[in-house]
């Protein structure tokens, strides 16, 4: 008989309302059931605060949080920003990567997240040549997941040129698998398992070849994968593909059918409004990164008319400049009030599916995301009474979660009816800190 616990929850975000005296029966790792009650029930776990779904971090490099605060020192651009993560990509192995990323993973899960999106590219050796298991440098972000107690949809990600048909150049050859064949093959020896979805990447129009798209999409769609693709982050790259396709990226994705509703294009930036109407009415997805938009001087991207149009919006933190996705949800907010000088584009609520309900389900995890009975047993605790939080009335929690709350104001975090993080530390992990701190380090020398 599975094990039933039962936590009372004083304040919950159930879809549209924070409700008072929540009761959630967890049974296994899913929620048994939901109903109010204004008192803990006798042998009840007592979670103070205001209780959400988990947060989906639905675009992550694990490997570019070792360029925090190093990548912020003078100017440039994203090309400049480039080479300097070229370099740290040059000295992963397996064993550094998953020591870095069970650290990366750790802090994530001290944020509230408990789905993390996997954009992965760093496949092979330095020069290129395969590891005797030739997913050693996913299963090592698989196995990292499980260590810090998240789940993970690998998406093992295409990237064969350096540029519209052009060889990759020496310090990308171990992201290349030399065609999407090869590629495919490869990452058909991945297997899901608990708490483990394999999805697909394009890693952009630039690093797949135009005659290589559709194998890459149609691995997915056999599958029923999540496929994810950067798209048109930059202007460079909208321009180098109508010189080299007379299209602009979407319209490329588009013709060899990559846009859907399992697909979800990352950044979106800078579309024409021809784009913005071929990615909504596909019900391809959006997931905007304003952490690392703004960090990399990308620009902002045309979100409210891209959710308008059909597609559903998610968040990641992407390069980890900072790890919060309540901040990542009030950027894209702040974002568009600075561009139209307007307040008020999205509600709290709506900005909070964005980083719980819907990131889960462009993740492969449509039963995350909701505190309901069915769902997976994921959810995020965070404090009301903190120096940032205090003072608003509790039936504003989501407002105050969303423009108010950071990533330290997370107390508790549960993963599958498992207890991730309690008490604002980390229940697997001692001290991620100085494990993240170790491997950073360790990267460097």
């Amino acid at each position: 008989m599975p094990l039933t616990t039962t936590y009372w929850l004083e304040h919950a975000w159930l879809g549209d309302a924070v409700e008072p005296g929540v009761v959630l029966e967890v049974e296994a790792d899913r929620i048994k059931a939901v109903r109010r009650r204004e008192t803990p029930p006798a042998g009840a776990v007592v979670l103070r605060g205001f209780t959400i779904p988990g947060l989906a971090n639905a675009h992550s490099h694990a490997f570019h949080r070792a360029l925090r605060g190093t990548v912020q020192v003078g100017s440039g651009t994203f090309w400049t920003w480039r080479e300097v993560m070229y370099g740290v990509a040059s000295r992963l192995t397996p064993e550094t990567y998953h020591a870095l990323a069970r650290a990366v993973y750790a802090e994530m899960a001290l944020a509230g997240v408990t789905s993390v999106g996997e954009f992965h590219y760093v496949h092979h050796a330095p020069d290129g040549t395969p590891y005797a298991d030739p997913n050693a440098m996913g299963e090592a972000l698989i196995a990292a997941a499980a260590d810090a107690g998240i789940r993970i949809t690998l998406l093992d990600t295409a990237y064969l040129s350096s540029g519209f048909g052009a060889a990759p150049e020496p310090h990308q050859v171990r992201f290349s698998d030399g065609t999407a064949d090869a590629w495919a093959e490869r990452v058909s020896g991945l297997k899901e398992r608990a708490g483990v979805r394999i999805g697909a990447a394009i890693h952009s129009v630039r690093a797949v070849p135009a005659s290589q798209l559709a194998t890459v999409a149609q691995w997915a769609r056999e599958r029923e994968a999540p496929l994810h693709v950067h798209l048109s982050e930059q202007t460079a790259e909208n321009e180098a593909c109508l010189a080299a396709y007379g299209c602009t990226p979407t319209q490329l994705l588009a013709e060899h059918g990559v846009l859907g509703a399992r697909t979800t294009g990352v950044h979106n930036t800078h579309l024409t409004d021809g784009d913005v109407t071929l990615l909504g009415s596909s019900a391809t997805g959006t997931c905007m990164c304003p952490t690392t938009e703004r960090d990399l001087a990308d620009g902002i991207g045309p979100a409210v008319a891209l959710q308008r149009a059909g597609s559903p919006l998610s968040l990641g933190s992407d390069s980890h400049a900072v790890i919060d996705l309540l901040e990542e949800a009030r950027a894209m907010e702040l974002n568009e009030r600075l561009r139209t000088r307007t307040r008020g584009h999205w509600t709290a609520a709506s900005l909070l599916r964005a980083a719980t309900e819907t990131g889960h389900a462009a993740l492969g995890w449509p039963d995350a995301g909701r505190l309901e009975a069915g769902a997976l047993a994921d959810f995020t605790t965070l404090r009301l009474d903190s120096i940032r939080t205090v003072g608003a009335e509790p039936r504003l929690a989501a407002e105050t979660a969303v423009f108010a709350a950071t990533a330290s104001d997370v107390t508790d975090v549960v993963v599958g009816g498992r207890v991730i993080v309690h008490a604002g530390e980390h229940t697997h992990i001692p001290n991620p800190a100085t494990a993240l701190s170790q491997a950073i380090t360790a990267l460097r020398a």
